[in-house]
């Protein structure tokens, strides 16, 4: 019986089988009106009423077969939203199917959608939408059963003044009189509601590859494009780890900068933050990562979000596959190594004993957003990886990884179901030693436990070296000023993950005197850096040497990058920086509006100014 502590739907109950969207998208009044069709089955006897997820949704009607239903939408609770209750008047019995209409409206409170004015966007003369319906936001785009338990499929009429793309395939376009067009979409596959997605705007698209197409505002076309080229190469070399890619189409979606993360892996188009366009095509792993949720996360999905690091975790584990096969092992460990730091910054955050830090933590009551951080991700990664060394390496390991996604493609899992199938995989492939060495595995301190992992993964430093000496130069220069020795050379052979590491090495220093970071700037450009993950971490190192003269930079980066892995760390270190509290929060409030509600409401909680 599926569990989800974060929908208030009855799940226990029914299920839905398909969602048909019929909506017309309004940008001066910024709703979305129409209608949305539930095909649901019963999995139990004698229900008689349906109860979806809605959150900050005007509900005008239900209907089921040409005749009104009676519904009652409930007070709203503070995270889950409101409960729309509805009367079947007769009742189901189990493996019954029922359809019901439900007419809406979106309102202004809708955290899934983001509605841009055209000064917002890189093109300044027309406005965009675009959802983020991960983690439980697509109760305020339609009412559903918001819940990662229940898969589904969905097919959808858009009407729109401007090009809408969604996470399905396109199957044609109405026009009508006037400028309005409907776009008609269709997802074949079962998805969970969190990746229902859509986008309207000026946009236009471009082949990068057999089953890719880029897609981006014409302004930003040719560089996302380039930028982009090696799609086609991350996908055929997840099929070989894996199995073939199962969604037809793989596009890709360069949102404008409000968009709060690095990806999202909404199916047949991935969303893609601007941050990664560096101009040297360095930040493109984002894409082995989405790429690597068409199998973890999409195909084999979590039950619900306490288990969310079963999408996550896997898919890091498997993009640095991907890296590895692509580029060479050291790269992958590499990435591991940057991983490992980003995973103690989120234990520090939250603090060593928060139940945030576990990997399979308890949110009854807590809203999904408020628990996410690397954790899942790279403690989740940390897991697997010590399991594949545990258990006698890669060709031990990556068959099993095939073996769970044939398994469990299509269906919502828990972390007992993924054990069970480890346990039976390895007995039934390798044998009673494999259980043994399972058997050994503290799975308490694994999956329970909080702060860092139970067991502490070492992993490939070749490419570390070269930055860490480099570091500790610097350090021993201190009482040097100004400090010599050092050149533009120094870090002219780095790649950007080197600088990038170099950077937060130097981080973990007792913040360099301001006359060496002069120095550093001037020598090694950091300030005027395009690449947005090497801007931040200099960034990150001023603000911690309470480096004044990085403030305004600070303030146009945070202010106009809504990627929340820069937004957030960039305006918490300013407010914890000195004389940068009040210019934090004057900063955030004066450009809220830029920002995606659900980065808001974040930065709203780190600012201290949540209501």
């Amino acid at each position: 019986m599926p569990y989800d502590p974060t929908s208030q739907s009855n799940i226990d109950e029914l299920k839905t089988n398909h969602i048909h969207l019929d909506l017309t998208v309004d940008f001066s009044a910024k709703t979305l009106t129409g209608s949305a069709e539930l095909e649901l089955e019963a999995i139990a006897d004698n229900v008689s009423k349906v109860v979806l997820d809605t959150s900050y949704i005007d509900v005008r009607s239900v209907t089921s077969n040409g005749k009104a239903l009676q519904f009652n939408l409930a007070e709203r609770h503070e995270k889950y939203g409101s409960a729309l209750a509805i009367e079947m008047g007769t009742t189901l019995s189990k493996g019954t199917k029922t359809k019901v209409i439900v007419k809406y409206a979106t309102t202004q409170d809708c955290t899934a959608c983001q509605w841009l004015e055209p000064s917002q966007t890189v093109g300044k003369k027309y406005p965009y939408l675009f959802t983020q319906c991960q983690a439980i936001h697509a109760r305020s785009l339609l009412p559903c059963q918001d819940s990662p338990s229940i898969k589904l499929t969905y097919s959808a009429n858009i009407t729109t003044p401007l090009r809408a793309v969604m996470s399905a395939v396109a199957i044609g376009e109405d026009q009508h009189a006037g400028d309005k067009t409907t776009f008609k979409f269709e997802q074949k596959q079962r998805i969970p509601s969190y990746l229902i997605a859509l986008a309207v705007g000026n946009l236009q698209g471009r082949e990068i590859g057999p089953r890719s197409t880029v897609w981006t505002e014409p302004e930003v076309l040719e560089t996302a494009a380039w930028e982009f080229v090696d799609t086609e190469n991350f996908i055929r070399t997840g099929e070989a780890l894996l199995t073939p890619y199962d969604w037809g189409r793989y596009d890709l979606l360069v949102l404008p900068a409000s968009f709060p993360y690095g990806g999202m892996e909404n199916p047949c188009l991935t969303f893609v933050t601007p941050s990664l366009l560096a101009g040297d095509r360095s930040l493109v792993d984002v894409v082995a990562h989405e790429i690597a949720h068409s199998w973890m996360g999409n195909l084999v999905t979590t039950e619900n979000w306490e288990h969310f690091w079963l999408n996550e975790g896997f898919t890091v584990f498997v993009e640095r596959k991907i890296i590895g096969r692509m580029k060479g092992k050291e790269h992958s460990e590499f990435s591991a190594i940057l991983g490992k730091k980003s995973l103690q910054e989120s234990v520090d955050l939250y603090g060593q004993d928060h139940p945030f830090t576990a990997l399979r933590p308890c949110l009854r009551g807590e809203d999904p957003d408020d628990s996410f951080s690397r954790v899942p991700y790279e403690k989740g990664f940390n897991l697997l990886y010590y399991l594949e060394k545990h258990l006698g390496g890669a060709e031990v390991f990556e068959p099993y990884l095939r073996a769970h996604v044939q398994e469990f493609a299509g269906r919502s899992i828990n972390t007992d179901d993924w054990k069970a199938f480890l346990y039976a995989f390895m007995d039934k492939t390798f044998g009673q030693e494999k259980i043994d060495l399972l058997n050994k595995v503290d799975w308490e301190a694994w999956l329970a436990g909080t702060g860092m992992p139970p067991v502490d993964n070492r992993f490939d430093d070749t490419l570390a070296k070269a930055c860490t000496c480099l570091c500790k130069k610097w350090d021993d220069s201190r009482q040097t000023n100004p400090p010599t020795g050092f050149a533009a050379d120094d870090i002219k052979d780095f790649s950007s993950t080197q600088k990038v590491v170099f950077l937060e090495k130097v981080s973990e220093l007792e913040p360099l005197p301001h006359g060496h970071l002069d120095t550093m700037d001037k020598l090694y450009e950091l300030t005027n850096v395009r690449n947005s993950e090497i801007r931040l971490r200099w960034h990150l190192l001023c603000l911690k040497a309470d480096y004044e003269k990085i403030y305004p930079e600070v303030v146009g980066f945070a202010s106009s990058m809504g990627r929340m892995k820069m937004c957030r760390p960039l305006l918490r270190s300013l407010y914890k920086a000195k004389n940068g509290a009040e210019l934090a929060r004057e900063t955030f409030i004066k450009h809220r509006s830029f920002f995606h509600p659900i980065a808001a409401a974040m930065i709203a909680k780190d600012l201290g100014l949540s209501k």
